[in-house]
């Protein structure tokens, strides 16, 4: 389907390390004639081990971090190495250093960051940018229902050259058919010990998801297309990573990208839809 971009983290899982050991395994049995047309990507910042550089951003962790995933992944470098997450008691340059001797050595070949402000995102770029490693990419949570990159924060990385790769475009799965009629359906992420939390299903949002599938079934698609598809009505939102958890749902997202573009009108439908409490 034309998919080529995989992403990871060291602290993925449970256990954490395992979904990049899963990948590792599939890497060799089926992917590895294609590592020249593929991107791998990893990240370090939370916790994976006890200790004062078991997470964060010290180089001491990034760099031992990174070391651990490549052995755990069976590669000899990755395409991209983000810091996941903004260190507010380590030197953003030590942080950034890091990155940057990272690329240098060959273990990634672009440095992103992850989860960071606008403010702490120009700070990073700007760091990275003196060392002469430019920053890729920003890597933040987005959807119709989460849309705090808006405010600064993609403004930012348009003005500073850095692209921005949305996660959980589907709410945790909230912006699928699966919670349209009130219920939680057993297995859903909010029937388990999530991120989502069943008490976030109210009859607010219900009614908002409701009247966001009805803009879907006019244009012929599922919501979960409808809200990728509204991701990439931004030109700064370079991509979106799905998660999904089984080929039927992975090849509903994929016809977001057959999709007709957004009208203008259906755009103000959403947006009213969106801004409704």
């Amino acid at each position: 389907m034309g998919i080529c971009h995989f992403d990871l983290a060291n602290n993925y899982g449970p256990p954490p390390g395992s979904a990049e050991v899963v990948f590792g395994r599939i890497l060799k049995e089926n992917l590895l004639p294609y590592r020249n047309e593929i991107i791998v990507s990893t990240k370090a910042g939370y916790l994976m081990w006890p200790g004062p550089y078991g997470e964060w951003g010290s180089r001491k962790y990034l760099m031992a971090s990174l070391d651990a995933s490549l052995k755990r992944t069976g590669l000899d470098y990755v395409d991209i190495f983000y810091s996941h997450r903004f260190d507010p008691d380590t030197p953003i340059e030590e942080t950034m250093t890091a990155l940057a001797d990272i690329v240098r050595q060959g273990k990634a070949l672009y440095a992103g960051i992850s989860n960071y402000n606008a403010d702490q995102s120009k700070q990073a770029i700007s760091v990275l940018r003196t060392l002469g490693v430019p920053c890729l990419i920003h890597q933040a949570s987005y959807s119709m229902l989460n849309r705090w990159t808006e405010d600064k924060l993609l403004d930012t990385l348009d003005k500073e050259g850095a692209g921005c790769i949305c996660f959980s475009p589907l709410a945790q799965g909230l912006l699928t058919g699966r919670y349209l009629d009130g219920s939680v359906p057993q297995g859903s992420r909010a029937s388990k010990n999530s991120f989502l939390k069943s008490s976030t299903i109210t009859p607010q949002l219900i009614k908002k998801l409701n009247a966001l599938n009805n803009i879907a079934k006019e244009r012929g698609c599922a919501l979960s297309a409808l809200a990728i598809l509204w991701i990439l009505r931004d030109i700064r939102n370079t991509s979106v990573l799905l998660g999904a958890s089984s080929s039927a749902q992975l090849m509903e997202n994929l016809t977001a990208i057959t999709q007709p573009q957004l009208s203008a009108e259906e755009l103000k439908k959403i947006e009213d839809i969106l801004r409704t409490e």
